[in-house]
């Protein structure tokens, strides 16, 4: 609390003075002012000569602690597929094609490289005795395209082999019962093709960049500041307000810390707070393709409760926060307990405090 200056008020029909103090509160990233009325007296009723001019009511209802942050209407963050296979690019999708699961996803040398889902990444070849996540990745992938016989697990028997042979057959390609690094690639979901970057005919090697893609639903992209990170909680619902006005609900998918580079003259790298938040409505946004949007999120959420200005709040020389109380030409101190601030209001509790309940307003 800091104090920032020191008033003497009027009071009518009494011929003492009461030093008041503004004190600056912070809570919840908001700044609110309450004011410190030192001395003695403080549970005593005050005459009508020391009503406070202007008075509120104590309130009973739901508090957000809320933040509305402009964010990117479009099909969220793009994934780069890098070539990992020497040769020529023999085929390549349209900007917008939407490839599915056990589909190519571009071909080297007139053979697939098959999209398949995932979580991680492919990094190595998988043939009978590697073990690992990227093995269940592709065995849930192979049941998922109607292939049996085999365990979905992370051991890549010979059961397992056999199946990559039918699957390759089914390809039309050379049936090893081995998955050659580079000949799928795993995306959590169906790809929309963002971009390409190379043509048909062009020589190709490991390392280089065939296109990029993103997944197939609209999402809105939010840069944060570091300091409004609490907002961003994964899972948590969040409402966007779309170009014509109508407001949808998403759900916040991924939370992550990036630096954007400065522009090399004179202006610093800034930490931002990247968050994804796919639309819950996606008939609402499929007339743009990108669009700016407001997105509201909200951190905490208090139903049911007494509030008050933040104005109204008194700082008490003994310590603590508490309003005045104003019943008829008479009025009190109540020491409160202070909840959530929001919106220029704060969640209060105190002995005989109740919706409707008349409190003062300091000067």
């Amino acid at each position: 609390m800091t104090e920032v200056e020191e008033r003497r008020p009027r009071r009518k029909g009494r011929g003492w003075k009461v030093a008041v103090a503004v004190v600056v509160l912070a809570a919840g990233g908001a700044t609110a002012a309450a004011v410190l009325r030192p001395g003695t007296g403080r549970s005593a009723a005050q005459t009508d000569a020391d009503l406070p001019i202007s008075t509120v009511e104590v309130t009973r209802q739901t508090l957000d602690d809320t933040h509305t942050a402009d964010g990117e209407l479009g099909y969220g963050e793009t994934t780069t597929a890098v070539n990992r296979l020497r040769g020529t690019l023999t085929a390549v999708p349209d900007g917008g094609a939407v490839v599915k699961r056990g589909q190519a996803l571009y071909a080297v040398d007139d053979q697939p490289v098959t999209l398949l889902y995932g979580a991680v990444p492919a990094y190595r070849t998988l043939a009978p005795g590697t073990e690992g996540a990227d093995v269940r990745q592709l065995e849930e992938n192979l049941a998922a395209l109607g292939h049996t016989g085999f365990t979905v697990d992370e051991e890549y028997t010979g059961a397992t082999a056999e199946a990559v042979s039918a699957w390759q057959a089914s390809q039309g390609v050379e049936e090893t019962g081995t998955v050659q690094l580079g000949r799928i690639v795993f995306a959590p979901g169906e790809a929309r093709v963002d971009s390409v970057a190379a043509g048909v005919g062009e020589p190709v090697a490991p390392g280089v960049p065939v296109l990029a893609y993103t997944g197939t639903e609209k999402a809105v992209v939010v840069e944060l500041d570091p300091a409004d990170q609490r907002m961003a909680r994964p899972g948590a619902t969040v409402t966007a307000t779309l170009p014509d006005g109508s407001t949808t609900p998403g759900r916040i998918a991924e939370v992550a810390t990036v630096i954007e580079p400065g522009d090399g003259q004179g202006q610093e790298p800034a930490t931002k707070v990247r968050v994804l938040v796919p639309l819950a409505d996606q008939k609402a946004a499929e007339m743009w393709a990108l669009a700016s949007v407001d997105v509201t999120f909200t951190a905490e959420r208090r139903e049911d409760v007494l509030t008050v200005p933040v104005a109204a709040l008194v700082a008490l020389a003994e310590g603590g926060f508490g309003v005045e109380v104003v019943a008829g030409s008479a009025s009190r101190y109540v020491p409160v307990r202070t909840g959530l601030f929001a919106g220029g209001r704060v969640e209060v509790t105190g002995d005989g405090l109740a919706e409707g309940t008349t409190v003062g307003v300091p000067e």
